[in-house]
């Protein structure tokens, strides 16, 4: 067994951004991913743990060459930030340039997202997250966009939330499996998709047509509001179109990611189709 190793040097070489990522699923995740868009500096392992998962993750750090360290629990609780570890953590630095799903080298700026777009032999579908501050709605997002095979998703810079350990646990892997761009200007951003050809959905309660009478096919971008207010005044008039989703059972609304989910798997049913 792997004893407690001496805490390596950052990579001079790497300026890129770093990050807490927490629990087993996560960790793996980015093992998974090191050396295409991220570098695994080091795992972090309760020391208490003994069991065969946390035994067979040391042996898959060992043929994998990174370096592990076996520390107490309270070294782990103060750098998850009251996220759930499960005992393991890793220390992960993003690449200053990554590579999405579909191959292309990009950066998280609004201008690579431009060039992201040019590369796609398909109509873009977009994820549009205008001011989602809860990181366990954006780390949910995040996922959804994923496992619906979104492009990219965009958020505002300001009161939008990052991407913390929290995001990153909720995300499940996903971080890193879509592109994730930050906007200074929702608004004209939304304008310069539309002379792109990128035709804006708004997720609206309000919308006298529902998610089931809009088509997806073209090149579409879902645009979803934050917790409780929703779309903006000017996010929701630089829509195209809104739709809201039908609720017989006398709710109001739903939590913005699971309307997320349907507004995605819909599109992709259709796309599908």
């Amino acid at each position: 067994m792997a004893q407690e190793q001496e805490k390596p040097k950052k990579p001079a070489s790497d300026n890129g951004a770093e990050e807490i990522v927490c629990g087993f699923h996560a960790v793996q995740s980015a093992l998974a991913r090191a050396g295409a868009d991220a570098t695994v500096i080091e795992v972090l392992i309760d020391r208490r743990r003994r069991d065969g998962r946390g035994k067979q993750l040391q042996r898959d750090l060992v043929k994998a060459g990174i370096v592990f360290r076996l520390v107490a629990r309270e070294q782990l609780e103060r750098l998850s930030r009251g996220v759930k570890h499960q005992g393991v953590l890793a220390r992960v630095r993003r690449s200053a340039s990554a590579k999405s799903a579909s191959g292309a080298t990009h950066s998280p700026t609004e201008p690579n997202l431009y060039r992201l777009l040019e590369q796609l032999d398909h109509p873009p579908l977009l994820l549009i997250l205008d001011q989602v501050q809860d990181p366990h709605n954006l780390g949910a997002c995040l996922r959804t966009a994923a496992g619906a095979g979104a492009d990219a998703v965009i958020l505002p810079k300001d009161r939008a939330c990052p991407v913390t350990p929290a995001v990153t646990r909720v995300a499940a892997g996903a971080v890193g499996k879509v592109p994730l761009f930050y906007v200074p200007n929702l608004a004209r951003t939304l304008e310069n998709l539309q002379q792109l050809g990128v035709w804006m959905t708004g997720g609206d309660d309000r919308a006298e047509r529902t998610l089931y009478e809009v088509d997806f096919t073209p090149a579409t971008a879902i645009v979803m509001g934050a917790e409780g207010s929703g779309l903006r005044r000017l996010t929701r008039q630089g829509c195209d179109q809104l739709a809201r989703i039908p609720m017989p059972g006398g709710v109001s609304s739903l939590n913005v990611s699971v309307a997320t989910g349907l507004f995605l798997f819909e599109a992709l049913r259709q796309r599908q189709g």
